[in-house]
């Protein structure tokens, strides 16, 4: 079935270049700014838009973003919001659309029915930050890939066992612990990517912890893709919802594009 995101690395590749994915949380500070968001980032230079579903309880997420989930959730954001924001990208994009949740709202929502209604939305891929593939839900047989994540401590035949059930590409968590800004990435990184190319032929997109131009550029030069998403929930967290928020942020993430496409 056709992706975009297949798609989207397709094009990278030929044009010999890696891609941007910036993270924003769903329905902070409102839906009708992700959507304004959304379509800034693509202009500012973003290849994939990582769309955070918000939750109550995300163990994988720093303070920066269990605060952008918790301005969120009392907003009144819920997952048929959050697809209703996706439609309206849709409207005006075709950028591919990660949608990164934990179980739980899955669950909620019924897991066949999340799968159907995300797709038709216009969703092209889901990162479950805590469904290991032995208990995989499953996208059925449609357009929309699960993306799978490698954590630093992953040993290599637990990284094959991932990778059987993996599309679209695989998402390298470069540090342990949350989300969140660093100072400098991981020193273990190269040797760590170089291990999972030989056992998959995926993108490797690498995020948690990268949060400017410079480290951006670094994680670049042995990475697929970069993954930064706390710098910018952060900035979206101090010009709040402004006229001078959506402009701050692109102006934020065109220089983390441009490090990276260089």
């Amino acid at each position: 079935m056709h992706n975009r995101i297949d798609d989207c690395f397709a094009r990278l590749r030929k044009e010999e270049r890696k891609g941007f994915i910036p993270y924003i949380c769903g329905g902070d500070p409102t839906l009708k700014k992700t959507v304004e968001l959304g379509l800034a980032l693509e202009k500012a230079g973003a290849d994939v838009l990582e769309l955070g579903l918000p939750f109550s309880d995300p163990l994988a997420d720093g303070i920066v973003n269990q605060l952008a989930a918790q301005r969120s959730l009392a907003a009144g954001t819920s997952v048929r919001g959050v697809f209703n924001c996706v439609r309206e990208i849709r409207r005006q994009s075709q950028i591919p659309i990660v949608l990164y949740s934990y179980l739980n709202p899955i669950f909620q929502f019924g897991a066949d029915k999340f799968h159907r209604e995300a797709e038709n939305a216009g969703v092209d891929g889901l990162l479950i930050l805590d469904l290991p593939p032995e208990e995989d839900i499953g996208p059925g047989a449609g357009s929309l890939v699960h993306i799978r994540l490698i954590a630093p401590t992953t040993p290599p035949d637990r990284m094959e066992k991932i990778e059987e059930s993996a599309k679209g590409f695989l998402y390298y968590v470069s540090r342990e612990g949350v989300t969140g800004a660093r100072d400098s990435i991981a020193t273990s990184l190269p040797e760590k990517i170089a291990e999972l190319r030989k056992v998959s032929n995926l993108p490797i997109a690498v995020g948690f912890g990268i949060s400017n131009a410079e480290q951006a550029r670094e994680v670049a030069e042995h990475a697929d893709a970069v993954v930064v998403g706390s710098a910018i929930v952060d900035l979206i967290a101090r010009h709040g919802d402004t006229s001078e928020m959506v402009k701050k942020v692109s102006a934020f993430a065109a220089q983390i594009a441009d490090a990276i496409h260089r």
